[in-house]
């Protein structure tokens, strides 16, 4: 297991740990002993390198300040101009980030977004209380603008920190201001949620040793039979998906611990969003009693297996995968592309996602790959899977499930090799076989779809002329 793997499993179960002590502290010592402790996961993790995450916290901070009403494109601009600065900090004489680095300074950049975003709807709601005498709806809106100690506290808070989990900063105040944590149950959700990371770790651990990555770029590989080099995609994609189970669940442990993103179930919270209804926080009755109140942790959901496993369509893997990452990319990014057509607000999505994870062309190629597969995967619906019958829709399904699977086994080499050149060789190997069938599948599904039109248009025309 890489080094840096290794580091952040080691701080997980820290703050497994530490997050049950968070738990039954104020809102002081939560909001200063939460930032103190991610601030010291930086400093192990990115040693120099932590003040990037300082300098876009600063920027951001004057921003939101300077222009409160305008300020998301403006942070959406700063920290992601910054995130292509550290990628390129080598050019200009700089030293090279670590890998911890890398990974961890886009998180700040999605934090920075969210609370620009906040911001500018709490002075818009600020404003139209002044103007229609009316209050605005508060769910999830901040309580107030936030000063650069809070700022710094919510970004450093070291829930998810070495992991990209996405919190908005309401759900970090709800947690410095919860009622009384004490009650909110924390060692159930979270042996439900870790009770099968251990054969998660151990497939990882297993499968990574007889199928190693390195192997597809050596020239033995290359050697090798067609089926054998379509097949190998497969374990890789297998200890990709069994890593990042295995991190995303400790991170989602981690908060649990600590009663963070827990939410009264009454909220109907989302990943990433957190709730999306009015609800009771908890209360006391007048005899001091608690009152019973059924919570979730849904707000920090980052991972579904099962649905990444089982689900259909690849637009719903995409949802099972990353979740709270998702939400940030769907409200900010996707809702708001220059697009119309799902494909192309999708294809967006993913390139601005490939620029969050890095300049490596792998990311790229492997993104752009998926609105390819979506296109596809709509003409077939529309043109052929949605008028089969029950028990054809059935066989379907499982053939598009396979598909899907191929599809995402086929995009992730090139998320794993990183490199144009290793990743084009292997595609080539194997005859671009996914971007192939893409194609086949889009404009058989659009042929279909429009001989379906044409026959209906046919019979409409034909009981026109009948007078029916």
């Amino acid at each position: 297991m890489p080094p840096e793997v290794m580091i952040i499993l080691a701080a997980l179960l820290i703050s497994v740990a530490i997050g049950f002590l968070f738990k039954k502290g104020g809102p002081k010592t939560k909001q200063f002993g939460g930032a103190a402790m991610g601030l010291l996961f930086m400093l192990a993790g990115c040693h120099i390198h932590t003040l990037h995450s300082l300098v876009t916290i600063l920027g951001s901070w004057l921003i939101i300040n300077i222009s409160p009403r305008s300020c998301h494109y403006l942070t959406l601009g700063w920290t992601f101009s910054h995130l292509l600065f550290l990628r390129t900090v080598t050019y200009f004489g700089f030293p090279e980030p670590t890998l911890l680095a890398n990974a961890i300074q886009p998180l700040f950049a999605f934090q920075m977004v969210s609370l620009a975003n906040d911001v500018q709807e709490f002075t818009q709601g600020k404003k139209q209380e002044v103007t229609s005498f009316s209050k605005s709806p508060v769910i999830g809106v901040i309580p107030k603008m936030p000063g650069l100690v809070e700022i710094l506290c919510y970004s450093y808070c070291y829930m998810g920190l070495m992991a990209g989990l996405f919190y908005r900063y309401r759900t970090h105040y709800d947690w410095l201001n919860q009622p009384n944590s004490i009650v909110i149950p924390s060692w159930q959700p979270l042996l439900s949620r870790s009770k099968m990371l251990p054969i998660y770790g151990v497939s990882f651990l297993v499968v990574s040793h007889f199928f190693p990555l390195d192997y597809v770029r050596s020239d033995a590989f290359y050697e090798r039979a067609l089926p054998f080099r379509l097949f190998y995609m497969i374990p890789i994609f297998f200890v990709f998906r069994m890593r990042f189970y295995v991190v995303w669940l400790s991170v989602e442990c981690v908060c649990i611990a600590a009663a963070f993103g827990a939410y009264p179930v009454a909220a109907k919270s989302r990943p990433g969003r957190g709730p999306t209804v009015e609800y009771e926080p908890l209360s006391r009755s007048a005899d001091g009693e608690v009152s019973s109140i059924t919570y979730d942790y849904e707000t920090i959901k980052n991972i579904d297996p099962h649905g990444t496993e089982f689900c259909v369509k690849v637009k719903d893997g995409m949802r099972c995968w990353n979740m709270t990452v998702q939400w940030w990319l769907a409200q900010y990014i996707y809702k708001r592309a220059p697009f119309r057509s799902y494909v192309m607000r999708s294809a967006w999505t993913l390139l601005i996602s490939a620029y969050w994870h890095g300049i490596h062309p792998g990311y790229y190629l492997s993104f752009l790959t998926i609105p390819l597969c979506l296109a596809a995967e709509g003409a077939m619906e529309n043109g052929f899977l949605r008028h089969l019958s029950p028990a054809g829709r059935l066989y379907g399904d499982w053939v598009q499930w396979f598909l899907k699977m191929r599809a995402y086994e086929y995009a992730c080499m090139g998320f794993e090799l990183l490199t144009f050149e290793d990743t084009m060789r292997y595609w080539s190997s194997i005859y671009y076989c996914i971007h192939v069938g893409a194609v086949a599948f889009f404009l058989l599904g659009k042929l279909l779809g429009g001989r379906r039109e044409h026959g209906s248009s046919k019979g409409k025309d034909g009981a026109a002329q009948r007078g029916e």
